[in-house]
């Protein structure tokens, strides 16, 4: 059983290289006093499938100086990871077309470094800070299945031989024509409207763009600790930033050739095409007309929307910083206790979730972190917590 997969769609219990697995079940019949137990193959045999494997080197060490105020960590790996398990097609014979096989290699390095400090230690006030920085980055150097278009272009990234893991690709976009309809590059390197064939295998990487991977390929950390301390109890501010990028995210697919009063519409289409001469100004598709169904046909201007929901138009960047919570914590001085039950006694008020501070102006809003199927989800809430702790 390996500790990784290619695909998204598997989890470790689906894979197996056990002889074939037998079964029992009743068969159907129109009374049940003439049922019967019959046997049936749940799954093939799958003997030449073996654990996945990898060589790993990493290095390390911790350092402080100026009696601790600075302290400073750095951890890399390397890592060639071999015989990858991925589903992948057969001819058939058994009467399965596709298995689970060891079908690709795969190069990936990456380090994590952290630096704390002490910026003030006064009888009465003290600040600390604490920086992390992490770097990841892989690359598939070998694969034996194919891949679809449809894979590629998708949210959630797909692997080719080359790329990153979970790689996300676009169709060319090659603007709106006359009508306000979108136009892309297609597998024959023709600007079409509607003639795409979502299901091509061969030279992908030729007509389709590289946008980058799905999977931030730097993230990390600021926190900034705040300490006041005198005979009235000791008052604690943490404010903890978190930040991650390199990596892209596809838009919702929003846009179709047809809509109904149910469907929710983004702020885009305030900018959409809507007479001649707007496909100058505008990379928004305009909502397609009766006539226009008519004349291309309602799988053509379909194609078209999807092509146009999986081009380099909607894309943006997955970077991005966020004010991941302030909290705001009081102790009572330990004198104030000494009569008491209790040896402690603290109350700490938080907010989470308070801002994102930057993100890619296309996203319009929709969160980079949270990952939907087919893009990217909406905002999270805020929370707001207290807590009273109480020591006996």
């Amino acid at each position: 059983r390996g500790s990784y997969s290619l695909t998204a769609d598997t989890g470790p219990g689906d894979i197996t290289n056990a002889e074939a697995i037998f079964k029992t079940r009743n068969t159907w019949r129109p009374y049940t006093s003439a049922a019967e137990t019959s046997i049936y193959i749940e799954q093939l045999g799958n003997s030449e499938l073996t654990y996945e494997k990898k060589h790993e080197l990493n290095v390390g060490f911790d350092a402080s100086f100026f009696n601790d105020r600075i302290a400073v960590t750095f951890d890399a790996y390397w890592r060639n990871n071999y015989d990858l398990i991925g589903r992948t097609f057969t001819q058939g014979a058994g009467g399965e077309i596709s298995k689970y096989a060891n079908v690709a290699n795969m190069e990936s390095h990456g380090l994590e470094t952290g630096l704390s400090t002490v910026n003030i230690s006064g009888k009465k006030f003290k600040w600390t800070s604490d920086l992390v920085y992490s770097l990841a980055k892989n690359e598939i150097t070998d694969l034996e299945v194919s891949s679809r278009a449809v894979d590629l272009v998708s949210g959630s990234g797909y692997a080719l031989e080359g790329f990153p893991v979970r790689a996300i690709f676009s169709y060319q976009f090659a603007g709106l024509n006359s009508e306000g309809l979108p136009q892309v590059v297609n597998e024959s390197g023709e600007v079409t409207v509607g003639d795409v064939n979502f299901q091509e295998t061969e030279n992908l990487d030729e007509f389709l763009v590289y946008e980058g991977p799905s999977d931030p390929t730097w993230y990390g950390s600021f926190n900034n600790t705040f300490t006041y301390t005198d005979k009235w109890g000791r008052l604690n501010l943490d404010v903890f930033i978190t930040y991650s990028g390199g990596n892209v995210v596809r838009l919702d697919p929003v846009f179709s050739s047809g809509y109904s009063d149910l469907s929710a519409l983004p702020r885009e289409f305030k900018n959409r095409w809507m007479m001649a001469g707007d496909e100058n100004y505008t990379d928004v598709p305009t909502i397609a007309s009766r006539s226009q169904l008519d004349r291309y046909g309602s799988t053509a201007l379909s194609t078209a929307y999807n092509a146009y929901n999986y081009s380099t138009a909607r894309i943006a960047k997955g970077n991005f910083v966020r004010l991941k919570e302030v909290a705001i914590t009081y102790a009572l001085p330990q004198q104030w206790l000494n009569n008491s039950l209790l040896t402690s006694a603290s109350l700490k008020i938080a907010a989470t979730n308070l801002a994102l501070l930057y993100a890619d102006k296309k996203l319009n809003g929709q969160d980079p972190e949270f990952i939907n199927s087919g893009g990217v989800a909406s905002p999270i809430s805020k929370q707001f917590t207290a807590t009273l702790r109480l020591g006996f």
